[in-house]
């Protein structure tokens, strides 16, 4: 892992100005992120792998070696780009393939399971050598593990990890440690409300892990730290604005006095201030934390409607072809590479709003 760990070191210096054009600033700046501009944050940069982590070789894997700058990678996207952080990682993987060279296969899933398996059996069958996959659900990857199988194209999971066993059906995940950011979102929420009070969670998308573990992590630290704050109302909001305002609005019936709004995506807590305002609430009568750090959220802060913004970088272009080409020459690879995450607040969201996506 010590190459591996130097390289990214590296890149991520070169990042911020290497990405700068080529990550969203928003969901209103769609247009822009397509076409590589937009957005001055920096790159993902990975925590030091614990002691004792596994790792994956090729030989392992059971891959061929090959330069990675004559390759084919295929990416697979999950969900409509009207979500920043899709706009931002799509950008951010169509940047570094760009940068390096590297010929690019694309799809979109647009929100729909069944389509991302049909999209990814569709890339290796146009002759992708490497896979990238944001994935939609954790389970139902088999019959695609099964043609990258026997096709003996290796895959990389970004954001979201597949039920399935690494350095076998897949070589690594990339991504956050979802639990600990619930668990950052959880104290966030302590200190907006001193620890007491009727609070309520908008789920994310059922059937992975990322919500899985979200909520785990915050409610097993509300549990462990302030027992005094009562989840009275959690409901999916599928990880969309349009649906975290109709929740939201159906929470304000039922629950008029909530004191506190976990969001596990900044879309859904937008969605939550667009119905709180609709029902004459006042910015910070009802503490909201989130979990990405678009730039709009960030915007949140400084207006006073949200308390803290735990972020989740979409920015993978870097560390997932920084892997690839380390795993495609030989060498090991972490089975699961967990990236650093920063979080906005009252303190820093106008000096940092540059930074966000």
């Amino acid at each position: 892992m010590k190459p591996l760990a130097r390289r990214l070191t590296a890149a991520a210096l070169l990042t911020a100005l290497a990405l700068a054009t080529g990550c969203a600033k928003s969901e209103d700046d769609a247009d822009k992120a397509k076409s590589g501009s937009g957005g001055e944050g920096g790159g993902q940069v990975a925590a030091e792998p614990t002691k004792g982590a596994k790792t994956c070789t090729a030989g392992q894997y059971g891959a061929e070696k090959l330069d990675l700058s004559k390759a084919t990678v295929g990416f697979s996207q999950s969900e409509k780009e009207a979500n920043p952080f899709r706009i931002a990682e799509t950008a951010s993987i169509k940047a570094e393939a760009k940068k390096r060279d590297v010929k690019l296969l694309t799809s979109n899933a647009q929100s729909q399971f069944s389509k991302q398996i049909s999209d990814v059996q569709d890339l290796i069958s146009k002759g992708a050598d490497l896979l990238v996959i944001a994935p939609l659900n954790s389970d139902g990857w088999e019959p695609v593990l099964k043609q990258a199988a026997a096709k003996k194209v290796p895959i990389v999971t970004v954001d979201r990890k597949i039920n399935a066993k690494a350095c076998k059906d897949y070589v690594s995940f990339i991504g956050s440690d979802f639990v600990e950011q619930g668990r950052r979102a959880a104290d966030r929420m302590i200190k907006a409300t001193g620890g007491k009070g009727k609070i309520a969670i908008l789920l994310g998308t059922p059937g992975n892990n990322v919500t899985t573990e979200r909520t785990k992590g915050f409610r097993d630290r509300i549990k462990q730290k302030a027992p005094g704050l009562d989840v009275v109302f959690k409901q999916t909001g599928e990880f969309a604005r349009e649906k975290g305002q109709q929740v939201t609005e159906q929470l304000i019936q039922s629950q008029p006095d909530i004191d506190g709004i976990y969001a596990e995506n900044d879309e859904m807590g937008l969605g939550a201030v667009n119905a709180l305002k609709s029902a004459g609430k006042k910015a910070g009568d009802v503490k909201i934390v989130t979990v990405d750090g678009t730039r709009n959220a960030v915007q949140g802060i400084i207006d006073g409607w949200i308390h803290g913004v735990i972020e989740s970088n979409p920015r993978f272009g870097p560390l997932a072809f920084s892997t690839l080409d380390d795993f495609t020459r030989g060498e090991k690879v972490g089975q699961t590479i967990v990236i650093k995450d920063d979080a906005y607040t009252p303190a820093n969201a106008k000096r940092d709003l540059s930074k966000a996506f």
